[in-house]
């Protein structure tokens, strides 16, 4: 694998894959039958958006077929995969060869091609960025209708830099080349507490300058925040051999071990997916973090794709808005949401968290452009800063007269006043205005002119926003 000068991989071209070629073709006669003024969307039947939608019905176009990793190539640390292969069909076909994505999303079921047109991020992130920077070469279906190959350097490179943070307004990714790594069968972690916030967010700039920690290598960082002075680093290692491993696929609680365990073991597959388990910690609100409903449910059960399940359950028929009501509570706002400031500011941004939304745990997890001076311009960071992002996913209270939506405005409003960004794989509540400054409108303008002139693809102010 070669670098050009500004140190950003060369894409060089593939096999062919003709049952991939064949899938293409059925999929543009599909979208030769839809009326050329109808709007179009895909036609899934699973999401990981947490974003509302209004009860609009779009023709739909089925990439279900296109879920196939096409082949990993050992030699060159390089993938071809389709877009809907989920992270987990994904994970299931490079560890066998010691190799990994550059970055895991957290939960099985997110797709490689969802995790790039939308951002993603995990514990590799403060050295490998996130997903959309590991890809050499974009096959995508635009919004006019065109099969485009996209990369760094070619013809098209300004849908490839464009395409991240466009979830789907601009064009489908059916097939992608993606970079992979070594990896070893284990992974050490030691869970590092801390007491005070600022001297947490001092050490986790330390750690992810020199990937060390008290002489020890680190490859992965995260973190969890209980409390004021309850803030813990997780640091993980690559080893090629343990002690003994944890199991938190069934009966075990990964985020419960962080407070009870200073150093541990899993193997590299389980720390990959060491948070799906129990949705983070989001599965208390079903009721199965008790000992007697996870013997029952057992492993098949416990994963998030089954809490996905559930929530769409409840959102159709309104199940929790109602038993509040019946238990006369007030209603409740729900605030998911990740976010990332600076470093320098990270520290303010959670005080003001505690201060003013009534959420605990918070995740952490830093973040850093990988080098090489490439720009992502509907999505820019500042390649020489780290950024730590904070995820929270739950709901608080209104107090009477209290409109929904006042928590994510105040989070979203101290986050543009920080110099931070806000992914928008959940509801958004910006003024137009506001959207298309801290979005790039122009670039975005620019790209769904030369890609989606006819608009048929929703805008993405229109999706994201006013939840076409």
């Amino acid at each position: 694998m070669t670098t050009d000068q500004a140190g950003v991989p060369e894409a060089r071209p593939g096999p062919a894959f003709p049952a991939h070629e064949a899938r293409v073709d059925a999929l543009r006669r599909q979208l030769t039958a839809i009326s050329g003024e109808a709007t179009v969307r895909l036609a899934k039947r699973t999401s990981n958006l947490f974003r509302s939608r209004a009860a609009v019905k779009h023709p739909g176009l089925d990439v279900s077929g296109f879920s196939h990793v096409l082949r990993v190539d050992p030699d060159t640390r390089t993938a071809d995969v389709e877009g809907m292969v989920t992270y987990e069909q994904l994970v299931d076909a490079t560890l066998p060869h010691g190799l990994m994505p550059l970055v895991v999303p957290q939960l099985k079921t997110i797709t490689l091609g969802g995790a790039v047109t939308g951002l993603g991020i995990e514990s590799s992130s403060f050295r490998n960025g996130m997903p959309h920077e590991s890809v050499l070469e974009l096959e995508v279906l635009t919004g006019d209708g065109r099969i485009v190959v996209a990369t760094a350097d070619n013809e098209h490179r300004d849908l490839f830099h464009g395409f991240p943070n466009s979830y789907g307004t601009l064009g489908y990714a059916l097939r992608l080349r993606i970079l992979l790594e070594p990896v070893k069968p284990f992974v050490k972690l030691r869970h590092v507490r801390h007491h005070d916030r600022g001297k947490f967010f001092e050490a986790l700039g330390e750690i992810c300058a020199k990937s060390e920690h008290d002489g020890e290598h680190v490859d992965f960082v995260d973190g969890t925040v209980f409390g004021p002075d309850e803030l813990y680093l997780t640091l993980g290692t690559f080893t090629d051999t343990a002690p003994a491993t944890s199991d938190y696929t069934w009966l075990d609680i990964y985020y419960r071990s962080i407070r009870a365990r200073e150093t541990d073991h899993l193997t590299v597959r389980d720390y990959l997916w060491r948070w799906d388990t129990d949705w983070f910690w989001c599965s208390r609100a079903f009721g199965v973090q008790h000992r007697l409903p996870r013997l029952l449910l057992g492993r098949r059960f416990l994963r998030s794709s089954v809490y996905w399940k559930a929530v769409a359950l409840d959102r159709r028929f309104r199940i929790a808005e109602r038993l509040l009501k019946l238990r006369r509570l007030p209603p409740e706002e729900t605030i998911v949401q990740d976010i990332e400031v600076p470093l320098g500011r990270a520290a303010e941004f959670l005080e003001f968290f505690e201060r003013e939304i009534p959420i605990s745990p918070v995740w952490i997890c830093p973040l850093r452009q990988r080098p090489g001076g490439v720009r992502w311009p509907l999505y820019e960071l500042d390649p020489e800063q780290l950024y730590v992002n904070f995820g929270f996913w739950s709901a608080v209270p209104l107090d009477p007269g209290e409109r929904d939506g006042v928590h994510n405005r105040m989070i979203e409003a101290e986050v543009t006043r920080l110099g931070g960004h806000k992914s928008l794989y959940s509801d958004s509540f910006y003024t137009e205005e506001e959207f298309w400054r801290l979005y790039n409108g122009d670039a975005y303008r620019e790209l769904k002119r030369a890609y989606d002139p006819r608009e048929r693809l929703l805008g993405l102010y229109e999706k994201c926003v006013r939840r076409r």
